[in-house]
């Protein structure tokens, strides 16, 4: 049995808004990951909600973070980090992953008590969806596909 080691980085203690952390601290989690892979086999997952922006405005945000810190931009055919970004928040995800009916413009945060029930299932749906030959549902919500695709590209074997 393989595991896989999950760090935690600097928590945002609510200063701001957490998309807005996500941002801030981008551009060093991705140097810090590129480092330690030299080192060792790793993998960085960055989750940030694309709220009322696109999901291709929001990584160009990301890319823009990149570029005032001097960094290479991420380079999905050649290394490990991928950039999940759920369209409008990862509670829209949660409930697909659920089979609930759900559209990428209605804020769903709070329409829900059991969000940590629905959290472990929707992760059970999520490893089965990244498989490899898994079809998607026809349901699933296209900055969900795009996240099981940017998650498929990912090679968990070395870590």
């Amino acid at each position: 049995m393989k595991t896989i080691t999950a760090s935690a980085i600097e928590t945002n203690q609510f200063l701001f808004s957490g998309e807005q952390w996500v941002r801030e601290r981008f551009a060093v989690e991705v140097e810090g990951c590129r480092r330690r892979r030299a080192r060792a086999e790793t993998a960085l997952i960055v989750v940030i909600d694309a709220d009322n922006l696109l999901v291709q405005e929001r990584l160009a945000q990301l890319d823009r973070k990149l570029d005032e810190a001097q960094a290479d931009r991420v380079r999905p055919d050649a290394e490990q980090i991928a950039r999940l970004v759920p369209k409008r928040n990862i509670e829209t995800w949660i409930l697909c992953l659920n089979d609930v009916s759900v559209d990428e413009e209605t804020d769903y945060k709070r329409t829900r008590n059991e969000w940590t029930t629905l959290i472990s299932s929707g992760i059970e749906t999520l490893y089965d969806w990244t498989r490899p030959n898994a079809q998607l549902p026809a349901s699933s919500v296209s900055s969900l596909q795009l996240g099981v695709a940017e998650l498929k590209r990912l090679d968990f074997r070395g870590l």
